[in-house]
């Protein structure tokens, strides 16, 4: 049987723990959104290499970041200035030494967690040209 003056200390120690809980669940939440955003962006990167590859297009970059765009869009809007897009191994002819990748890296910087500060992301994918 609990004594009647054990109640209050209770509510106190309820008080101390309840920030420190809030904090952890808090930080699990957004640490998970943080990593979903790193698999969108990686993700998204691979699909804008893989159109830009596989595309016979005068202007496969510009296809790349739309195709880059369209597949992140559920989750951040990126801009064409986030998106690189490195096609100049396509170019050049096969041979040992040049394995013709091309690469898509997308950067989001000031990417603001909660307001707790900015965070810079990357994703990046590559591909060997025309498949």
């Amino acid at each position: 049987m609990e004594r009647r003056d054990d109640r209050g200390a209770v509510v106190v120690e309820f008080a101390l723990v309840l920030p420190l809980l809030l904090m952890i669940t808090i930080g699990i939440i957004a640490f998970g959104y943080l990593f979903h955003v790193q698999s969108v962006l990686d993700n998204a990167a691979r699909d804008g290499v893989r159109v830009a590859t596989l595309t016979d297009d005068d202007d496969a970059a510009a296809s790349a970041r739309a195709a880059a765009r369209a597949s992140a869009a559920t989750t951040v809007q990126l801009e064409d200035d986030e998106i690189t897009v490195d096609l100049s191994a396509c170019a050049t002819p096969a041979s040992p030494s040049n394995d013709r990748l091309a690469h898509v890296s997308i950067e989001l910087e000031d990417f603001s967690l909660l307001g707790l500060g900015t965070i810079t992301l990357t994703g990046a994918g590559s591909m060997r040209c025309n498949g």
